[in-house]
């Protein structure tokens, strides 16, 4: 018996498809979609993951898919070493 298989990591033309554009577009606008969180491809394949783009995809209106949101989490923020710093002295000061 043979059947058809979807694969989900695809070859850049198929992700530039995902997203409407031609591959020279895709490759034209990947830097920037790059440093908008957009999932890079696989180091090994190349190919990249068509449902990491589709939760990309969401993750940037997330009035309208708030079930998506809420299962992503935000990236670290770092603390203010300073804050840090005065907390762990109060906490000294104070026995702790």
């Amino acid at each position: 018996m043979r059947f058809r298989v979807e694969p989900l990591d695809v070859p850049p033309s198929v992700a530039a498809r995902r997203l409407g554009l031609t591959p020279a577009e895709f490759e034209y606008r990947l830097p920037r979609l790059l440093s908008r969180g957009f999932p890079p491809a696989d180091p090994d394949t190349g190919n990249y993951d068509l449902e990491a783009i589709d939760r990309w995809r969401h993750r940037r209106h997330p009035h309208l898919f708030p079930d998506q949101a809420a299962t992503l989490t935000a990236p670290p923020v770092a603390r203010d070493a300073s804050q840090v710093v005065r907390q762990r002295i109060a906490g000294l000061r104070n026995g702790g």
